[in-house]
């Protein structure tokens, strides 16, 4: 599949457009792509160039582009109700919702769910939601975290210093940890002695700075996405789960770019049969649309007063409509078994790629759900490998610089994953 190298003088126009009236810091710019449509696993450009999609709108399309269901309920609840604010009223989908994600959600503790539109706002939510039951003030992050680009999120996110730069002071309170990546492992050291030293650095840091009775919550994402798709050993997630109860601190999760089936389990946190107290969803959640939420257990969530999280757009009925619709999908699709199985043939594939091609450092793959990561110093071979695919037709990005980000719909086929990857082996082939 080749495309072509020619610009039109639409696309030329169009992107002319956005850099003279959208503010840069909206973007992360990537390719000249001009997004036309998308079904399933592909997207149309302006040109109607067919691309692979590797990315799915940064894992916010899990149950594939304009997957019918999805499509029919948004259809239908607009011609019923566009919207209609549901801080001072009800509607029936965004109650439907509600129930549906407070029974989905991991542990049987009672559950209670407030929406919001963002993902940024959801991890926002969180720090209210938190500080007002525990009448504490202190939120414990970790470094390489995204949590978002509000104030707030942006204070609990710590992967880029231009998500802080010029926008000072941030929120206060807030403080970020080493995350426990298993790569930094000491030669000779076990996982278990690995997650003692980062867990003994944290009672350290109550011991001596941080007071653990001012501590409301600890959140993390149990597997890190924009930083290369990172999980850590499951004798730190465990002890860091103990940790936080014994000391009253909310133990909190970050879903938004790894729930809905992302990595082979319903939430990334399922891979640790823990239970959070409170957990942030967005992104697949509407398939796209603009909904998140926060699910946390009920008592949590009770704690946090009339208005102190509502706003006008929240749970607007067709991004209500079409999230059921996405749940329905996710079911009816077995997308959760699929992104396991698809997962390990194409970890499969990449590690047979990794054989051809030793530049490639390391295959992380975990459900449908992988960094492919090179060396620090091959940033520029990375943005090099991705536009190569760009220009041949297949979208994947690279995240940290020198890791690409493989994250495509749960529903793409293996004929697609192989021609994708196919276009990859191409690349290292020109490139090496």
């Amino acid at each position: 599949m080749l495309v072509t190298d020619k610009k039109t003088q639409v696309r030329r126009h169009l992107i002319a457009l956005d850099h003279e009236y959208v503010a840069a810091a909206g973007r992360v710019t990537k390719f000249d792509l001009v997004v036309d449509h998308a079904k399933n696993a592909t997207v149309w450009d302006v040109d109607q160039n067919r691309y692979i999609d590797f990315l799915a709108s940064a894992s916010a399309v899990n149950v594939g582009h304009g997957n019918a269901h999805v499509v029919q309920a948004i259809q239908d609840q607009a011609a019923k109700l566009v919207h209609y604010i549901s801080g001072y009223f009800y509607h029936e989908p965004a109650i439907q919702l509600a129930k549906r994600l407070a029974l989905l959600a991991p542990g049987r503790s009672a559950k209670k769910v407030s929406f919001s539109t963002s993902g940024s706002e959801a991890a926002e939510g969180i720090i209210k939601f938190a500080r007002s039951y525990t009448k504490r003030p202190i939120v414990i992050t970790f470094q390489n975290s995204w949590h978002g680009t509000t104030l707030g999120a942006a204070s609990l996110s710590a992967i880029d210093p231009n998500m802080h730069r010029g926008i000072g002071p941030l929120v206060p309170d807030i403080y970020h940890l080493p995350f426990p990546d298993p790569q930094k492992i000491i030669s000779g050291e076990s996982l278990t002695h690995f997650s003692n030293r980062y867990l003994n650095e944290l009672q350290d840091l109550f011991k001596h700075d941080i007071p653990a009775d001012q501590v409301a919550a600890i959140l993390i994402e149990p597997i890190q996405g924009d930083a290369g798709i990172i999980m850590p050993p499951q004798a730190y997630m465990h002890g860091l789960y103990q940790l936080c109860h014994e000391n009253g601190i909310l133990f909190c999760t970050d879903e938004i770019n790894q729930g809905f089936g992302r990595s082979g389990k319903m939430w990334s946190i399922d891979h640790f049969n823990l239970e959070p107290d409170l957990m942030a969803v967005g992104k697949s959640l509407a398939s796209g649309m603009p909904l998140s939420a926060v699910i946390g257990k009920a008592a949590i969530m009770d704690a946090l007063a009339s208005p102190a999280n509502a706003t006008t757009t929240a749970a607007n009925p067709i991004c209500c409509a079409a999230s059921l619709a996405t749940l329905d999908e996710i079911q009816n699709l077995h997308l959760v078994e699929r992104s396991r199985e698809l997962g390990a043939f194409a970890k499969i594939q990449f590690l047979k790629l990794q054989q051809e091609f030793p530049i490639i450092k390391q295959v992380r793959m975990i459900g449908l759900n992988g960094g492919i990561e090179f060396a620090p110093n091959q940033a520029e071979f990375v943005t090099q490998l991705s536009e190569y695919c760009f220009e041949h037709g297949l979208i994947i990005i690279s995240t940290m610089d020198h890791i690409l980000r493989f994250q495509p719909p749960l529903v793409i086929t293996k004929t697609e994953l192989m021609a994708g990857i196919q276009i990859i082996r191409q690349a290292l082939q020109q490139l090496s």
